[in-house]
């Protein structure tokens, strides 16, 4: 994998070829055009989008770097251009970043500053094309992806498999974190399903007070105790047809798991203080923050509800394990609420997606959601840590620790592979040797394939 695909156009053969060269050396994908016209038919092909920087020199015959830009940008106004000057170019290269130039270097330059412009330019270029294709899901697109938004490899497969689950009458148990989004995945199964036009009941198993528990969810006859002066259809009843959502269900009391056990093996309700057995049809779907399975050894849950609860079970991972989705989520989050105050979307600077991407973030999802109602009300990032110590890391701090996260998720996807993590990563293995040896990051006891962290002093 290669750090980006880089268009270099310059009439001096020489000048191209050893820029090329170094490009490619720096583990760039690199092609080369010897003027405007060789360029624009490059951007005009079907792999224009491919091209992430458009490197150009700005005294050409023909085709000059002033009209390339204009050009390159109507073809793709996402395509960031970066001119090289000669000495006496200064006042036209500030009058091409006025036109929408994303830099410009004056020649001779430093080779290694280049490669660092490049950097910057394809990370706005790539979370430029990450802001459309949100958009495109949100609006039209798939609409799992506009539910259950992220590109991480589990995120994936989550949406394919309720995907193919949405449309079966199984029984799903949810498990995840606080926060990571249990009922959204329990509306997405119910919506994209046949019984999408059947009511959706969510209960949750905690809120409710045991003393009307079995009232609230069963439902009562009148007069089955006092104050009962009419027939009350339950929450089960009122969803026939539709799926119960079962929240935090090993909060629910030991005495009603027995109740719900027979209500999931013969789907049948009885009111309290009835004799009717009112037959039901309804999908359940339950969601839980504990490991089911380790209370039920420990003997504060049924063993046999929780069997019968887990025909299919759905795990969530933590926003922790996933944060290269955080920059995705956090553009959403934000333009969601301007929508909601009727106020314009906010710039979102790269130092902000990195303090986001390092921060604790215990509350997963539900926590960024909040961080992007502050931002977008003025407030800033609620930079308070647990204890009530404040965040003080500088932005070379933040950024490294992001930067060393990647590459620990990197090499565990490896297997403590360098090469194969270099690849997946996108840069040179000697480069990332260096990083390695700069974060101090080793493998723990299970050996090179396991989990990587930073040694310690």
């Amino acid at each position: 994998m290669s750090r980006g695909r880089i268009l270099v156009v310059d009439d001096d053969a020489d000048l191209l070829g050893s820029t090329c060269d170094w490009l490619a050396a720096s583990g760039f994908a690199v092609d080369a055009a010897a003027g405007g016209g060789e360029a624009l038919a490059i951007l005009s092909a079907d792999q224009a989008r491919a091209v992430d920087v458009l490197v150009t020199d700005i005294r050409m015959p023909g085709i000059d770097g002033m009209a390339l830009l204009d050009r390159a940008r109507r073809l793709d106004p996402e395509l960031p251009v970066v001119l090289l000057t000669g000495h006496g170019d200064v006042a036209l290269a500030v009058e091409a970043m006025r036109a929408g130039a994303h830099d410009f270097l004056e020649k001779p330059y430093n080779a290694e500053h280049l490669v660092a412009v490049l950097d910057r330019a394809i990370g706005q270029r790539r979370l430029a094309r990450e802001n459309r294709d949100l958009r495109v899901r949100v609006s039209g697109g798939d609409p799992l992806e506009g539910r259950l938004i992220g590109s991480d490899a589990s995120m994936v497969e989550l949406r394919r498999r309720i995907a193919h689950l949405a449309d079966f009458d199984v029984d799903v148990l949810i498990i995840g974190e606080t926060g990571t989004g249990k009922e959204v995945v329990a509306r997405a199964l119910h919506d994209c399903g046949k019984r999408r036009d059947r009511p959706f009941v969510a209960i949750n198993c905690g809120a409710v007070p045991e003393t009307i528990f079995e009232s609230e969810i069963f439902g009562h006859e009148r007069g089955a105790f006092t104050g009962a002066v009419a027939r009350r259809v339950g929450k089960i009843e009122y969803a026939d047809g539709g799926t119960v959502f079962l929240d935090e269900i090993e909060s629910m009391p030991p005495g009603l798991q027995t109740k719900l056990l027979r209500l999931l093996q013969e789907r049948v309700v009885e009111p309290l203080g009835g004799n009717r057995q009112l037959p039901i049809d309804v999908r359940f779907l339950a969601a839980t923050k504990v490991d089911l399975r380790a209370a039920a050894a420990a003997g504060t849950f049924r063993s046999d509800l929780y069997y019968r609860l887990a025909t299919v079970e759905l795990e969530l991972k933590p926003l922790r394990g996933r944060r290269g989705d955080i920059p995705l989520l956090f553009h959403h989050f934000v333009r969601a609420a301007a929508g909601r105050h009727g106020v314009d979307v906010p710039a979102i600077p790269a130092a902000t997606l990195a303090e986001l991407a390092t921060a604790p973030l215990e509350g997963n999802v539900r926590q960024l959601r909040a961080e992007a109602e502050r931002y977008v009300l003025g407030y800033g990032l609620n930079r308070e840590r647990p204890g009530g110590s404040v965040d003080a890391a500088t932005l070379s701090e933040r950024v490294g620790a992001f930067e060393a996260g990647l590459i620990r998720e990197a090499l565990a996807a490896a297997d403590g592979r360098v090469a194969e993590a270099a690849m997946r990563l996108g840069v040179p293995r000697r480069t990332l040797a260096e990083k390695i040896a700069r974060y101090r990051l080793k493998p723990e006891e299970s050996g090179p394939g396991g989990p990587w962290r930073i040694a310690a002093d």
